[in-house]
This record gives structure tokens, C-alpha cells and sequence, in this order.
């Protein structure tokens, strides 16, 4: 309610309350009868009538000393997060989501699903033993031993029994290359097959030689090296080998490329 309908509610009921006092007071005693009635009379003949009311309404209304609408605001703390932490939390909504979906799913759906993960794993399992089994076989590739080391057949089964008695045989025919390339040939298998030297395919002379270090006793290296330098000689070279040195290197092949290495 405005402040102005307040001031002239409050004058309407003050003046009713003052005409209806005056109206039951009784008259004093020392003024005449006449009088009381006379004073009666003139306080009814001057009622309080609404438009009295309205006049005095617009004349507070035009009062500019009375203010109309008051405004007031009102400063509240806000209400911070802290304040909420004794407040009942809700419960997680999303492991119960999933729980339900999991319960609601038919028969068949998981079964396919069971089905489908059962599949994938066996997928992988395969996967895994070709890989592994790819990668026994690449290693087991990567050390087998060379067949031929440059054009010299090594192999074991492509040389005669008594490697020394056939290279005498082919130098008595007059093919000394032929028979220094047997004795060669014969040293690359025995240190490929018996000694475990890691020679390939495209090993040199000097290679073979330096893989051997490890692997012979120095004699039996020291022969090696001398019937390297025989077969260069043949074959390189193109030079005559002494038939002495030929012979010592027919004898002592067995013994010094034999599994124990010493002479």
C-alpha cells in the first residue's frame, strides 16, 4: 500500500473515531440541556462525506513533502558450494544405467556378445602362434649353415670320405688347382659343420680366417692359415705351390680340422 492511501485511510478513521466520540459524550452538567442539544446538532449537521475524503486525498497526494512508491533493496549473503556439503548426495546414476541395460539385454544378445569376444580372442591367439612361429622360423633360417661359400660346394655329403687321399689323387693327374680346391673346400665344411664357424655364403678367404681365430687351436689355425695362402697362391696367383708343402697339407688335414682342432 502507498504511503499516501495509508495517510488518508489513517484521517478517515480518525475522523469517524472523533464524530462518534463527540456524538456519545454526554453534555456537562453546568451547560444547559438546550445547549448540548444545540452543540449535538451542530457537530451532525458537518458530517465527514467521501468527498471530503477525496479532497483531502488529492490534497495529500499533491503534498510533494509526501513521497509516493518507496523502493527499498535488501542485501543477502549468496549461498556458496561449501554450505551444500552436508546436503544428501544423489547416487551415481551411471554404473546403475549400465546395470540395467546389462539386465534388460535378451538371452541371445549375450550370447552373441560371449560369442563374438570368444571369436576375437581365439583370432588372437592365432595370430600370436603364426607370429611366433614366423619368428622361429626366420631364426632358424638366419642360422643354418651355408650350402656353398661363393662357388665351392661345402656340404659335407658333396665331398669325398678321405679328403686328403683324393686332393694326392688329383695332384698325381696333374690338377693342382683342382686338388688345392678340394683341400679348401674340405676346410669350409669342417669349420662350418664341426666347428660351428659362423662362415656365409659370401665370406672371404680372410673372413673365414678371422671367425676361425676363436674357434681353433692356434696349430690347427696356423694350418688353416697356410692352406689359405696355398689355394691363393693356385688359384690367384697362378703360380706352381711346392709339392713338399702340398704334401704336408694332405697329411696334416684330418688332424688338424679334426672336432678336437689339435694336431
Amino acid at each position: 500500500m502507498r504511503l499516501r492511501e495509508t495517510v488518508i485511510v489513517l484521517m478517515t478513521l480518525l475522523a469517524g473515531a472523533s464524530g462518534r466520540a463527540q456524538t456519545a459524550m454526554p453534555a456537562p452538567p453546568s451547560v444547559p440541556a438546550s445547549a448540548a442539544v444545540g452543540s449535538a446538532s451542530a457537530a451532525s449537521a458537518q458530517p465527514l462525506t467521501a468527498k471530503a475524503v477525496r479532497a483531502a486525498a488529492r490534497a495529500v497526494d499533491a503534498d510533494p513533502l509526501l513521497p509516493g512508491m518507496e523502493k527499498t533493496k535488501i542485501l543477502r549473503f549468496k549461498k556458496h558450494d561449501d554450505e551444500d556439503k552436508d546436503e544428501p548426495k544423489k547416487d551415481p546414476e551411471d554404473a546403475r544405467w549400465w546395470l540395467n541395460l546389462v539386465e534388460n539385454l535378451s538371452t541371445g544378445m549375450r550370447v552373441a556378445i560371449w560369442l563374438i569376444g570368444a571369436a576375437l580372442l581365439v583370432w588372437v591367439v592365432l595370430r600370436l602362434r603364426d607370429w611366433l612361429k614366423g619368428r622361429d622360423s626366420g631364426r632358424a633360417a638366419s642360422a643354418a649353415p651355408p650350402t656353398h661359400v661363393g662357388t665351392l660346394d661345402i656340404r659335407p655329403e658333396s665331398l669325398p670320405a678321405d679328403i686328403g687321399a683324393a686332393a694326392r689323387a688329383l695332384w698325381a693327374r696333374q690338377e693342382p688347382r683342382a686338388a688345392l680346391s678340394l683341400l679348401y673346400r674340405g676346410a669350409l665344411s669342417r669349420l662350418v659343420h664341426v666347428h660351428g664357424v659362423p662362415i656365409r655364403a659370401a665370406s672371404t678367404e680372410q673372413e673365414c680366417l678371422d671367425l676361425a681365430t676363436d674357434r681353433l687351436a692356434p696349430p690347427s689355425h696356423a694350418f688353416l692359415r697356410q692352406l689359405v695362402a696355398g689355394w691363393q697362391t693356385v688359384a690367384y696367383a697362378q703360380r706352381a705351390l711346392d709339392p713338399a708343402v702340398f704334401e704336408q697339407l694332405c697329411t696334416d688335414f684330418d688332424t688338424c680340422l679334426s672336432p678336437g682342432g689339435q694336431p
